[in-house]
């Protein structure tokens, strides 16, 4: 098999046409023309089928060691086709720390239609052993938790998923395949948000689901063939062209981030950093283990000197909104903007408090996203706020 930066650049081939075409033609076509009445096609309708978007497909099952591999419309729609495998009556052990929109399709719409679940701990083996009924079907999670960068490891969610006959389901959207391959380290389905860091330049709107085996495969196919959530041409297109440049991109952004980190550490404005980078802490130890990197998202806790919203509507070269993984780097306050649907004192029982801060790193120039926190945090920081308030007063 080839290396991993080459798979990004060269997927499978689909050998759709003899033109010699460098790049996969994207086919906007809704249907396909049969030889004969009782003619064998290989696709026929692109709700069923798309070149373009097969051969998206076939490159994330590459790249995630997998069996199968299928594109929606979005991150949300592949969570859906996961989870819709499921049945009423089964039980499945969730992370109580995963995104808030897959925590709201649980809530409204899964557990409405008689799918039992158990939010934990997943860092705590003992908790998810305790969780696990005779109902009991499979465990999903996310190995790196948003935004408080907190991991969990992989191989013992499978681990302790295996012994009792369970699968598991990863969503790798933070770390992507190159940094890990939950399929690898004993999972059964990876989900990601391809919007994010596969897509990476924020203009496109896509999921992946990638299998272990075939069987599982063909339960997902049936999901995005049925309800027909499927990723256009066009933007299984910007999604491959976008994962050509994934390993270069995040070389970029986890370089930035830890230099970033050091200028945080050094500035005494900040409490606390939150990423699995940071030597010393179970997060690394599990993250250097399983990993091949530690991703380009960190979170800080400003201290009480600095006005954090302030420092983010300060911000001139970081962007001030929500998602992550592109090229541009950009922050936001997950106690104001991502989480602020919760009420406060489950944000505060979470670690999400007001001062907290999440950015997600892009590959600008290191001196000038360094040079921007240091223009904002002077602004925001509340000692020379009350410095100029006294004097405009003289």
């Amino acid at each position: 098999m080839a290396g991993f930066n080459t798979r990004l650049i060269h997927g499978e081939k689909i050998n759709d046409n003899q033109t010699g075409a460098v790049n996969m033609p994207v086919y906007n076509s809704s249907t396909y023309v049969y030889p004969e009445i009782n003619g064998k096609v290989r696709w026929d309708y692109s709700r069923s089928g798309n070149p373009t978007r097969e051969y998206l497909e076939k490159q994330i099952a590459s790249l995630e060691h997998g069996s199968n591999g299928y594109a929606f419309a979005s991150g949300m729609a592949a969570i859906h086709a996961a989870l819709s495998i499921f049945e009423p009556g089964d039980h499945i052990i969730i992370g109580n720390q995963i995104y808030g929109g897959t925590y709201r399709l649980i809530k409204e719409y899964f557990e409405v239609r008689g799918i039992e679940f158990t939010s934990v701990d997943t860092k705590v083996n003992a908790e998810v052993e305790a969780a696990i009924q005779d109902n009991t079907k499979a465990i999903y999670f996310e190995p790196v938790t948003n935004p408080l960068l907190q991991v969990t490891s992989v191989r013992a969610i499978a681990n302790i998923a295996q012994a009792h006959d369970l699968l598991t389901i990863v969503d790798n959207t933070f770390l992507t395949p190159y940094l890990q391959q939950p399929l690898d380290l004993g999972a059964d389905i990876v989900v990601h948000s391809a919007t994010k860091y596969l897509g990476g330049h924020s203009d496109v709107i896509a999921g992946l689901v990638v299998t272990k085996n075939e069987t599982i495969g063909k339960q997902i196919y049936f999901v995005q063939n049925a309800l027909g959530g499927v990723l256009s041409p066009e933007n299984a297109n910007l999604v491959r062209r976008g994962i050509q440049t994934l390993s270069i991109r995040m070389d970029r952004q986890q370089e930035n981030a830890c230099k970033i980190i050091d200028f945080l550490n050094e500035s005494g404005q900040v409490d606390t950093i939150h990423y699995p980078g940071i030597k010393g802490t179970r997060d690394y130890e599990i993250a250097s283990q399983e990993n091949d990197g530690f991703g380009g998202v960190l979170s800080f806790e400003l201290n009480e000197d600095v006005d954090a919203t302030e420092f983010v509507n300060n911000l001139q070269l970081i962007r001030l909104a929500v998602s992550l993984g592109a090229v541009e780097s950009l922050a936001e306050l997950p106690y104001e903007m991502s989480h602020a649907e919760l009420p406060p004192e489950e944000r505060l029982a979470a670690g999400i408090t007001p001062q907290l801060v999440r950015l997600s790193v892009g590959i600008e120039d290191v001196e000038d996203l360094l040079g921007d926190i240091q223009q904002s945090l002077t602004i925001a920081t509340k000692s020379n706020n009350v410095q100029s308030i006294n004097r405009d007063a003289i």
